[in-house]
């Protein structure tokens, strides 16, 4: 029996469409493996009634597939599904790390990226990466297509607030807008490199105006309701930058050390002023998906 905590996760951090990804300290999926003639599926945890558990249907089912390796998985959900925080990726990374230990099969954490990413097509329609790459190699990642996966170990402070509606990874790529001007694409490749840099130099204040872009977020904003205001809210308490974390309807802020609590404390009350109730993470860029022994748990 293995056992793995895989992390929750944001892709896109504003600038980074589609690229970016951060592993987050916390919340966390729990995948336990044990070996089995076909793959069975067991959830609990949050949001676990809405996930299904034929493997057919379910993003574990698919990395199993891939890997060859039936298995009963059990998946305990820290990350609620349809939260923005990468909740399919963590559980889709936590049994590609498992399931490989157990079988013995002997890839790296960055050959599991693509067979993780399996699982993600059964979510939003593609095998995006930006979400499984830091549940798997931890810290700040650029998923960069052809030219491959980089894994920074940053360690900025984060605040993540996660109100109790939903938006699903479909809806939020429907409402992205199919063209750019060139200014627009512009100062999204400079906040994206700004970002970068930041992360590369533990900077809070490069992350956060980096974080922004003109495009794909203000569209995605628009599905939470909210967002203004918690916005402004978060940049008033001290962050340095905010924006919608992946799909949403997470947000995220980046900040100084010792900001994190005024942070999540003026984004809850925004939302709360919204009467939108919401649970705010006091976090930092963390490590990717780690392995438990027995003994642990």
């Amino acid at each position: 029996m293995i056992t793995v905590r895989a992390p929750a996760t944001s892709a896109n951090l504003g600038s980074g469409f589609d690229v970016f990804g951060v592993a987050l300290g916390r919340p966390a999926d729990v995948v336990q493996v044990e070996k089995a003639e076909e793959t069975s599926i067991e959830v609990t945890g949050v949001g676990s009634r809405f996930i299904p558990e034929d493997p057919e249907g379910n993003t574990v089912g698919a990395v199993a597939k891939a890997l060859d390796a039936p298995a009963h998985i059990k998946i305990d959900k820290g990350v609620r599904p349809a939260s923005g925080l990468g909740s399919s990726a963590a559980s889709a990374a936590g049994a590609a790390l498992a399931l490989n230990e157990l079988y013995d099969r002997g890839h790296s954490r960055s050959e599991l990226v693509p067979i993780a990413a399996e699982g993600e097509e059964l979510v939003s329609g593609e095998a995006h990466e930006d979400n499984v790459a830091p549940a798997l190699l931890g810290g700040f990642t650029v998923a960069a297509g052809d030219v491959g996966v980089t894994a920074v170990d940053a360690r900025i402070p984060l605040v993540v607030c996660l109100p109790e509606s939903v938006v699903s990874t479909r809806d939020a790529r429907d409402v992205i807008p199919d063209r750019a001007t060139l200014d627009e694409l512009v100062g999204t490749v400079g906040k994206a490199a700004t970002l970068a840099v930041g992360m590369c130099r533990d900077d809070p204040d490069l992350v956060g105006r980096g974080m922004h872009d003109d495009v794909v977020s203000p569209a995605r904003a628009e599905l939470i309701d909210g967002y203004d205001e918690v916005r402004d809210a978060a940049l008033d308490a001290g962050a340095t930058g905010v924006t919608v974390s992946g799909a949403g309807p997470g947000v995220i802020a980046a900040c100084y050390p010792g900001r994190r609590r005024a942070i999540a404390s003026a984004m809850v009350e925004a939302f709360d002023d919204r009467g939108v109730e919401c649970r705010a993470y006091q976090t930092a860029v963390g490590p990717g998906a780690t392995v438990h022994s027995p003994d642990s748990e």
